[in-house]
């Protein structure tokens, strides 16, 4: 009796020890960084949170039979404040990997610590291509968009509809930098031209002397290489010079169904724009958006649709490999296609980047929208292959 108890209490160990170590920590545990109180809160902030939360529940609370645990913080938008964050989420706190990292600035500085301590970071809050480009990791990922699926949707389609002449707004920072080079490179291609460009700083109230300069410079296109509040801001004092009215054209480069709610369909109509996810667009991202809507109130963007997939994806994978550890974690993430709500079909480059559909979009009039969040025009469904970059184009050099 006495070697029975001890072999079945050998064999619970066993399997406890197994588990521990195909989990480190006895958890598998994701931090959600991003703005939650600044000019980006609106763009991911708390919604993220409970996007990822939403993928935790769908998947069913656990993976490899230990709990899985999401926590967050607000890097105010400061590089940083995000890297001391995410190492001491790595080196204290037992965190398995970093999700959503809203402002490219910040992206990359967490993602240069990830890489440091080996873990895994996946980006849907931010957007520039040097994520996947010069400043690429084994183990960074990019999920939502980039400048460089921006510009093919909105930047192309204007050239194409006539828009050939460009006068940028840019954020003075590496996302704006990302965005209007992309832009830029797109307009010159189809034999438009860039006439000029001013810089402003984040989070700037007074666009007053920028759309000035837009606005004598007789460009037929504005392009806001902005996001979020700034956004906003830009298109309503824009509406206030009269900008449209004299003929030109904004083109809001990066703006979600976040920044359309919080402008308004009467300032917003007619702005076309690109996203990767709309939640009127079939029964399946309907059904995503409803249950989000009863707990945030709000609809989902590309950025809380694509924070609910990168987190999924990613417990998927964990799963799939056996393990949490980064290694077996990031080959099977590169190699493993995505299918859900957000990216079906997606595919990741080995640069990290996920290929998946992007919308290019046309914000409606107000007499337009027959229901609440009923707010975009479906224009063209962009596949991922021309959406993105080439990743032997990116300058990665983990690409073969």
């Amino acid at each position: 009796m006495r070697k029975t108890l001890l072999a079945s209490a050998a064999i619970f160990v066993a399997g406890a020890a197994s588990a521990y170590a195909a989990a480190s920590d006895g958890k598998v545990k994701i931090g959600i960084l991003n703005d939650q109180s600044g000019v980006y809160a609106d763009f991911g902030g708390k919604s993220s949170v409970e996007a990822a939360k939403m993928a935790v529940e769908d998947f069913g609370g656990k993976v490899l039979d230990v709990p899985i645990e999401i926590i967050d913080a607000d890097h105010q938008n400061k590089p940083d404040i995000a890297s001391n964050i995410a190492r001491q989420w790595f080196d204290t706190q037992q965190v398995d990997a970093i999700m959503e990292l809203t402002t490219s600035s910040v992206a990359l500085a967490v993602q240069a610590v990830a890489k440091e301590k080996k873990k895994i970071d996946i980006v849907t809050g931010a957007a520039t291509t040097d994520l996947t480009g010069k400043q690429c990791s084994p183990y960074g990922f990019h999920w939502a968009y980039d400048t460089y699926a921006l510009a093919v949707g909105t930047g192309g389609a204007l050239v194409k509809q006539g828009g050939d002449s460009w006068f940028f707004l840019t954020a003075d920072y590496a996302f704006g930098y990302s965005l209007e080079e992309q832009t830029s490179n797109f307009v010159k291609s189809n034999n438009g031209k860039v006439v000029g460009s001013v810089r402003h700083p984040l989070s700037t109230t007074d666009y007053s002397s920028f759309l000035l300069q837009a606005q004598s410079s007789g460009a037929k296109v504005v392009g806001l290489a902005n996001a979020g509040a700034d956004t906003q801001n830009a298109i309503k004092q824009a509406a206030e010079f009269g900008l449209t009215q004299s003929g030109q054209r904004l083109a809001a480069l990066l703006f979600t169904l976040a920044e359309v709610h919080g402008l308004g369909l009467k300032a917003a109509q007619g702005l076309t724009l690109t996203e990767g996810f709309y939640w009127d667009r079939d029964d399946e991202s309907r059904k995503f958006g409803e249950r989000f809507q009863k707990r945030t109130g709000k609809m989902p963007n590309m950025i809380h649709a694509g924070t609910y997939s990168a987190v999924l994806q990613y417990l998927k994978a964990v799963q799939k490999a056996g393990t949490d550890d980064t290694e077996a974690v990031s080959k099977v993430l590169h190699d493993m296609p995505v299918d859900d709500v957000f990216g079906r079909g997606g595919t990741v480059g080995a640069n990290g980047r996920m290929f998946h559909d992007m919308y290019l979009l046309e914000v409606k009039k107000p007499e337009e929208s027959k229901k609440p969040w009923d707010y975009y025009k479906v224009l063209a469904t962009i596949p991922g292959k021309d959406a993105y970059m080439d990743p032997k184009k990116s300058g990665c050099d983990l690409v073969k």
